[in-house]
């Protein structure tokens, strides 16, 4: 079974994180979503809220699994027995940064192997970042988010 880790934070998934996640399915008979913690990052959305998102996003395969994980990523792949880690790419400074992160893990793990994945052109200025930024000054993200991300935090406004 080819098994990969899609990891991230996640804060919030956004239709180029699923553009990727949907493509990946392709390659790949079971992608587990690692909502991972970055030091460098504060969340806006707990853990548990993204995870739930996520669920009903692809509640009906059960090709995707998703769980929140601590410490190295590569740690975190040979507990789940993902050999693959899956990226998504939108400009050349994201390849730049990913590959560093691809060739220090394959420094410290060379089993597990990184796919890096363009994202469709049509998600490639998506970043949850400025998303956040949208959401957080109460304008529209619609175009940015899925439908499952949408109504979650139209019930966390209420």
């Amino acid at each position: 079974m080819r098994t990969c880790l899609f990891p991230g934070t996640f804060d919030p998934i956004t239709l180029g994180h699923t553009d990727i996640i949907n493509r990946g399915l392709d390659l790949f008979d079971r992608l587990v979503i690692g909502i991972g913690v970055n030091s460098s990052k504060t969340p806006m959305f707990k853990p548990e809220e993204r995870i739930q998102w996520i669920r009903n996003i692809y509640k009906e395969d059960a090709r995707v699994e998703v769980t929140f994980y601590e410490g190295l990523t590569v740690d975190f792949c040979k507990k789940i027995g993902a050999r693959y880690i899956l990226r998504g790419i939108r400009y050349v400074s994201d390849f730049e940064y990913e590959k560093a992160i691809a060739d220090v893990n394959r420094t410290v793990a060379p089993e597990i192997e990184t796919i890096l994945l363009s994202t469709s052109p049509q998600y490639s200025s998506i970043a949850s970042t400025l998303v956040r930024d949208i959401y957080r000054y109460g304008g529209d993200v619609t175009p940015f988010l899925p439908a499952a991300v949408l109504e979650g935090m139209q019930n966390r406004k209420q």
